[in-house]
Formats: C-alpha cells, structure tokens, sequence
C-alpha cells in the first residue's frame, strides 16, 4: 500500500513538473516568436528592448532596431574583444562611454526629437549593465547557439 501511495505521488509530482517546463517552453516560443516578428535575433532583441519605450512612431521604432543590431555589432566585433575586458577599469569605462557616444551621435544616436539627454544617459547605463552581464566573453555564454543558430 506504502508503495502504491509513494508512486503515485511521484506521478502526481512528475506531472506537475512537465506542466511546469511545457509553461516554460512557451513562454521561450513566445519570445522567439517575438524576435521573429520584430525581424531580430534573441542578443538584438534584448538592446532592442533596452533602448526603445513607448510613444514611438514606427519610423523611430525602425531606427531603434537599426541602432540595436548596429550597436550590438560594434561592440561585438571591436569593443568587447579585449581579453578580459571586465576585468581592467580603463576597457570598462572605454566600452561605456562608447555606448553612450554612440547612442548621443547625430549619426548613429537614439532619435533626438524622442528621447531626452536624460533618457539616452538612462539607456546607455542600461545597455552598458546588460553588456557587462551577458558579454564576459564574445560569443556571449547566455547566447550560444548550435549549428542551425537555435539557442541551446
């Protein structure tokens, strides 16, 4: 009877733990789906979602998303392939206020008429803390991707 009892409550937990992590793999299909329909990858997506807010046109929204993978680009390419760039003051402060330069420049810079000096000051701070979590190293660990460039 005991074991009875106990496999049915390892069931009733099996279960729950399936219902749980279907939940999970959703709410990422939901995401990805979001990536997709706004035409970006999941590193992308995320200074996307950093830089923009509410209120915008479509024609700023299509500039966030331009500065985003422009942004991501650079920093990928250039500004984080320091070795150990988190790890010497001069690099960290070099990447961040080239974030910041890059998003006041008139020629690659957050839209002017949107967005105050205060609110791209905010979102250069939000971007550079985002880098520093996710980019120890380039290619981020929080990004990996398989040959077919799903996320692991």
């Amino acid at each position: 009877m005991v074991a009875a009892y106990n496999c049915e409550k390892d069931r009733a937990t099996i279960e729950h733990t399936f219902r749980l992590l279907f939940k999970f793999a959703e709410a990422l299909d939901e995401e990805e789906t979001r990536a997709v329909r706004e035409g970006l990858d999941e590193e992308t997506l995320a200074i996307f979602d950093l830089l923009k807010k509410p209120e915008l046109s479509p024609a700023e929204i299509k500039k966030i998303k331009a500065i985003a993978v422009e942004l991501l680009r650079t920093l990928k390419a250039e500004k984080l392939r320091v070795h150990l760039w988190k790890d010497k003051e001069a690099t960290r402060d070099t990447v961040k206020g080239w974030i910041r330069d890059f998003l006041y420049s008139d020629d690659t810079g957050l839209p002017v008429e949107a967005y105050s000096e205060a609110e791209v000051r905010a979102k250069a701070d939000d971007v550079y803390r985002h880098v520093f979590r996710a980019y120890p190293t380039v290619p981020s660990p929080y990004y990996i991707h398989n040959e077919e460039g799903l996320r692991s």
